[in-house]
């Protein structure tokens, strides 16, 4: 994994989503060289970089071109530039002009989360795979909602990671966003 220091970042874009989250990510998304992975929301570029590391291919998405901005320097800094397209557009019509992907990854809906896993849906692969991850509560249940009606297999994980800062007295537990990760599989 990429450390989250290693990011270059930007003041109006999010992220870059935390390491801990990113490894968890990797591990649910089973992401293989021969994969082909389209991130909605892609904002600095932290699961981009990851999911590039581990595929074919990577079609980045964000309508703020900040992000894409942000995503593509940092794609450079850790020379993984050939491997990803940006797409400077809103997630329904990328998704639109993407013909098939084995995963899709939605950091971001505008929204828009129902149309996009149902839109991913139809795109994506036998036994692919789309990921949502969350901080607000309302996303999950519209995510396992939407992907129960289209009878995906799903898992869900909630995850609250703590860091320790080290001080002179002892060690300071700093907790971070809680995460929730639902990851539905397509039969």
């Amino acid at each position: 994994m990429i450390s989250d220091d290693e990011f270059i970042t930007h003041k109006d874009v999010p992220g870059p989503t935390k390491e801990e989250i990113r490894c968890l990510v990797m591990c649910k998304s089973k992401v293989s060289p021969e994969d082909i992975v389209v991130d909605i929301g892609c904002g600095t570029g932290g699961l981009t970089l990851e999911f590039a590391k581990r595929s074919r291919l990577v079609y980045a998405v964000d309508k703020n071109l900040d992000a894409l901005n942000t995503t593509e320097k940092n794609l450079k800094k850790h020379k993984l530039d050939k491997k990803v397209q940006l797409i400077h557009s809103d997630a329904l019509e990328a998704l639109r002009n993407i013909e098939t992907f084995d995963i899709l990854m939605i950091g971001g809906s505008g929204g828009d989360l129902p149309l996009l896993i149902e839109e991913g849906y139809q795109k994506l692969t036998q036994n692919g795979k789309i990921i949502v991850t969350s901080i607000l509560l309302e996303t999950p249940v519209e995510a396992v909602q939407t992907m129960k009606k289209l009878q995906m297999d799903i898992d869900i994980v909630d995850v609250s990671i703590s860091k320790g800062r080290v001080m002179k007295r002892g060690t300071m537990m700093l907790a971070r966003n809680p995460i929730t990760i639902v990851t539905g599989k397509k039969n």
